[in-house]
């Protein structure tokens, strides 16, 4: 009777323990509209896009990078990836167009909305960094710098919508707007 009991007490904490973590990470979302990121990139991705010099290379696309990421990274990666776009790849990029540049600041600014936010989730310790995550941000960076920087730049820029998919998929709630 007692091993019962004390197996019936180990299922339910381990049950409390689980949805505990998941609630930890849903508490993570971004609570922003990506589509209108989104939407906002679709007026300028053909013109970024057209001037890439190498169509037939990715830096997000790679099955190291985005796709590999396990559920415990993704805040992480999240969170690396919007400080590279801000730090370097919206720095590095020059347009000249007003009307393109009036975009790419646009997204950045909800980038750094973004990054605030989970900012708040690492301060409060929801936001683990572990080798995988470091590891796969290193390949990014490492792929970039392989590249000329304003080539560099144009590429990633190219890539927004394969990273803003992959933030909708793994940042969304159903109360996000």
């Amino acid at each position: 009777m007692k091993a019962q009991r004390v197996s019936l007490w180990l299922v339910a904490a381990m049950f409390f323990l689980c949805s505990v973590h998941t609630r930890g990470l849903r508490r993570c979302l971004i609570s922003m509209d990506i589509h209108h990121i989104e939407e906002t990139f679709q007026e300028i991705k053909k013109t970024i896009q057209a001037k890439d010099t190498f169509q037939n290379v990715t830096i997000l696309s790679t099955p190291e990078t985005l796709h590999s990421i396990k559920p415990l990274d993704v805040c992480c990666m999240t969170k690396n990836l919007l400080a590279f776009y801000v730090d370097k790849v919206f720095k590095d990029h020059q347009e000249l167009n007003p009307q393109i540049l009036r975009k790419i600041s646009s997204i950045a600014n909800s980038f750094l909305y973004m990054q605030k936010a989970l900012q708040r989730c690492q301060e409060q310790r929801q936001c683990h960094c572990r080798d995988e995550a470091t590891n796969a941000t290193r390949i990014i960076h490492d792929n970039y710098d392989q590249l000329e920087v304003r080539s560099a730049a144009i590429k990633l820029l190219g890539e927004l919508d394969v990273f803003l998919a992959w933030i909708d998929k793994n940042h969304q709630g159903p109360s996000a707007a």
